[in-house]
């Protein structure tokens, strides 16, 4: 297959697997922006993490919630996990890499506030314990989640919300990340700015 080729097929597979999310997750969507709209309303904040990519994806969240989505509004309270190296570093030399985000959590999260986990396969341990901490800080956790949503799907609360992106491939599933993380920013930008399309 020659490069063209290759980068159509791409460009359509990514589109099947956003027509397919689309139909699957929209409700789990709008479920997770009302819970961290009322976090906010509430005066909390949204601690969120990830690995990887979604690492990236947890810190593309937080600049828009601190900055701008699509229109000058008030800066959200948001924090990204993933960013502190010092404390990343210390906390996997001296503990244990699973502790990187727990820890912060107990440190920072207070009850109220929202834990964001970004996960392409819902099985990383460090993303677990983050979990499990974000309940002992009564917090409530949305799980942006792909493949078979694996292990974090078993942690949740039944006040919580899984939104798992359906099939096997990591990049299609964070191409989808990708959308759902705009869907949040629009809808809270929205919601609190009370306008209405």
């Amino acid at each position: 297959m020659d490069s063209s080729r290759r980068i159509a097929s791409i460009f359509e597979a990514s589109l099947e697997s956003i027509a397919r999310a689309s139909k699957q997750v929209a409700p789990q969507i709008e479920r997770a922006a009302d819970l961290m709209i009322k976090c906010l309303l509430d005066g909390g904040k949204f601690l969120v993490c990830g690995n990887g990519g979604s690492a990236a994806d947890a810190q593309h969240f937080t600049a828009e919630m601190l900055n701008r989505f699509e229109m000058d509004r008030p800066p959200l309270p948001a924090i990204a996990l993933t960013t502190d190296t010092s404390t990343l570093t210390s906390i996997a030399n001296d503990f244990n890499f699973q502790d990187v985000f727990s820890k912060q959590i107990r440190a920072l999260g207070q009850p109220g506030d929202t834990l964001l986990v970004i996960t392409t396969s819902g099985n990383s341990p460090n993303l677990l314990h983050a979990v499990i901490a974000a309940h002992e800080k009564e917090m409530n956790c949305v799980a942006l989640n792909g493949k078979q949503g694996g292990d974090v799907s078993n942690l949740l609360a039944p006040d919580d919300v899984n939104i798992i992106v359906p099939g096997n491939s990591t990049a299609r599933i964070q191409e989808v990340h990708g959308i759902v993380i705009h869907c949040f920013c629009d809808l809270i930008e929205k919601q609190l700015l009370g306008i209405h399309d």
